[in-house]
């Protein structure tokens, strides 16, 4: 199996992503281009369309550990919502400092979508930067706005 790797805009910054088939195995953030494909979900995604990615696998969600745990609860946090790191901290049976190394150590962002989780009382960290944590947030409430417009607009069409 021979992975692949491309990027993608978001805003200011490029979308890396490594994948083979539909498994992702990296996804990272740079300020840098990378050249080749990138899955149609995280293309639609990226450019502010409501995507479905649970049709990617992800390497992430492998195996039977505590960080696939996480990871497998995380990914069912739906487009547009949040969950907090002791929610997902609850479910899974661990603690929510657990939960925030296993989202500190995410290899797939955006198909593990680790930014809807939030702290407590706050948006809590993301790496490389809090900028992309508060993008994406904005980017999928945007896009839900826009959804729930056209199916005003359009009742049945979706």
């Amino acid at each position: 199996m021979e992975v692949t790797g491309g990027s993608c805009r978001l805003g200011l910054w490029h979308v890396h992503v490594w994948w083979a088939n539909d498994t992702v195995h990296r996804v990272r953030f740079s300020t840098t281009g990378l050249s080749g494909p990138v899955p149609a979900p995280i293309l639609q995604y990226c450019a502010g369309r409501v995507a479905d990615l649970s049709g990617l696998a992800t390497i992430a969600c492998e195996g039977d550990t505590p960080s696939a745990r996480i990871y497998q609860a995380v990914r069912a946090v739906p487009y547009g919502s949040t969950a907090t790191y002791g929610e997902i901290a609850a479910q899974v049976g661990t603690s929510p400092r657990a939960v925030g190394r296993a989202m500190a150590n995410n290899p797939t962002p955006l198909v593990v979508p680790c930014h809807r989780i939030v702290a407590a009382h706050g948006i809590g960290g993301f790496s490389p930067a809090l900028e992309i944590k508060e993008l994406l947030l904005a980017l999928e409430k945007k896009g839900l706005g826009k959804e729930r417009q056209k199916a005003r607009q359009h009742p049945g069409s979706l």
